[in-house]
């Protein structure tokens, strides 16, 4: 798992970013509301830490994420904090019609001027019964690049759409980011000249080849001069190792308990048993690409990932169990690489 250990630089001799994506996790008995108090915490600490943006995705029926309502959360994120840039990571497009994504997020600009990022995915954030529930066409994939366009032309005010504009919305420049996990959002966001977002947080397979070809292919744009990628890393750093140790296994069996039970109740036991099923198995690799331990270990871990992916920014899914963890893993591994002083 610490495959990103041993000595390196310091943080301020590397030319990356750090970020957090807040997965909004509901642990079992905890209420929604206690999820999304946790998530205000977590931001304020960021903010606080010199973290550069929190992001949050969109997804849905998943009884252990409370962030399926994204642009809400966000302004609520927005109106407890000042500073830090907040936005999706992402919006599943397909799912919404591109002008009430550029109202939403036009708000959001009015109310948090210079503060909100709107990263952008084509996935249903769900199943497939899900996807009927909203609304979701099996065809609506397909439009993705010209929803893109559609919905940056609202924010730019260069509507493609004759007599339509988006208010709030028209004229803010939200910036866009393009997330994925395959080679289709790497030539994508190469070809409109966006960011690009990997998910190697959880789909690890393909990061070195889309950051090559995001990298080789890219065309400058108004929003973006040059290529620039943040990619998905994730960390549990605590005080002891031990600690960190025993925080992932509990971090897999709630993971393996949101992908095969769909949430529910199943005790350690079960977690284990499923953990060394061949779908499992499928757990292990999604968290490739993760340092747990100390905060030398998980720092060094971040900056090794760093020069791995060629990656602009690292957005960082601290995956701890509990909000108080959580915490402590965003503070230690601030503290670890001197985010704050160097801001």
């Amino acid at each position: 798992m610490n495959r990103y250990s041993g000595q390196h630089e310091r943080w301020d001799d590397v030319a990356v970013r750090l970020s957090i994506l807040d997965l909004a996790p509901i642990r079992p008995g905890e209420s929604v509301g206690a999820s999304l108090a946790a998530s205000v915490a977590l931001a304020q600490a960021a903010e606080r830490l010199g973290y550069d943006r929190v992001w949050y995705a969109e997804h849905h029926n998943m009884p252990s994420i409370a962030s399926s309502a994204t642009s809400v959360l966000i302004a609520h994120v927005g109106a407890n904090t000042s500073t830090i840039r907040l936005g999706a990571g992402g919006i599943m497009l397909p799912n919404h019609a591109p002008l009430m994504i550029a109202e939403q997020f036009g708000t959001l600009e009015a109310l948090h001027p210079g503060r909100i990022d709107l990263g952008l995915g084509r996935a249903p954030g769900s199943d497939q019964r899900t996807m009927q529930a909203v609304r979701r066409g099996l065809g609506s994939v397909d439009h993705f690049p010209q929803d893109v366009l559609e919905l940056q032309g609202y924010l730019t005010g260069n509507s493609t759409i004759e007599g339509v504009q988006a208010t709030p919305g028209q004229g803010t420049n939200v910036p866009l980011y393009i997330l994925g996990s395959s080679l289709y959002g790497a030539q994508l966001a190469a070809l409109l000249g966006l960011p690009y977002a990997f998910a190697s947080h959880f789909a690890p397979a393909a990061l070195e080849q889309a950051v090559a070809i995001y990298r080789r292919e890219f065309q400058p744009s108004e929003q973006l001069a040059e290529p620039y990628v943040l990619a998905g890393f994730n960390v549990i750093a605590a005080d002891d190792a031990a600690d960190a140790s025993e925080q992932l296994v509990r971090a897999k069996r709630a993971r393996i308990g949101a992908l095969l039970a769909r949430g529910q109740r199943i005790s350690d036991e079960q977690a284990d048993l499923l953990l060394a099923s061949p779908q499992g198995q499928h757990v292990e690799q999604m968290l490739v690409h993760s340092a747990v331990g100390t905060a030398d270990t998980v720092r060094d871990g971040v900056l090794r990932f760093a020069e791995y992916a060629q990656a602009d920014e690292v957005i960082v899914a601290h995956q701890s169990p509990t909000a108080e963890q959580r915490l402590r893993s965003v503070e230690l591994l601030a503290h670890s690489l001197e985010l704050a002083e160097s801001r």
